[in-house]
Order: C-alpha cells, then sequence, then structure tokens
C-alpha cells in the first residue's frame, strides 16, 4: 500500500508542477493587460484613485497605499 500511495503522490506533485507552468503563460498576458488598464487610469483619473488602481500602486512602489504620494505616481508613470 505504501509503494503506490508514495506513487500517486509524486504524480500529484508533477502533475501540479505541470499545471503552474500552463498557467504561468496566461497570468503573464494578464499581468500586462492589467498594467496596461491601471496606467490609463492613473492618466485618466486623479488622486485618490479607485482602490485597485491603489493596491495595484502599492505592489508596484513596494509601500502601504496610504504612504503613495503624487510623487510616486508621477514615478510609475515615467517607467510605463
Amino acid at each position: 500500500m505504501g509503494l503506490h500511495r508514495t506513487h500517486r503522490r509524486r504524480m500529484d506533485r508533477e502533475e501540479a508542477a505541470q499545471t503552474k507552468a500552463d498557467n504561468r503563460v496566461f497570468k503573464d498576458r494578464e499581468r500586462g493587460r492589467r498594467d496596461t488598464r491601471m496606467v490609463a487610469s492613473l492618466k485618466s483619473g486623479s488622486y485618490p484613485y479607485h482602490p485597485a488602481v491603489m493596491s495595484w500602486l502599492s505592489r508596484k512602489l513596494d509601500k502601504p497605499s496610504t504612504k503613495i504620494t503624487p510623487q510616486d505616481i508621477k514615478s510609475v508613470l515615467t517607467t510605463a
């Protein structure tokens, strides 16, 4: 019974790794589309931004959204 269980766990790990590799392609594409949408929202809107935009900025700048300044937003727009 132990050998069967070990083989099954190994197969599950291999399948999980393959699924993760397959999904990486789609997630990378979605990240690009999301970046484009968020930059467009930054250019068209004004501070304070929608919570989704602030969350995205927070991840991009690696700082809490309450600490984001207009200068930080300008730096994101110039690099985008």
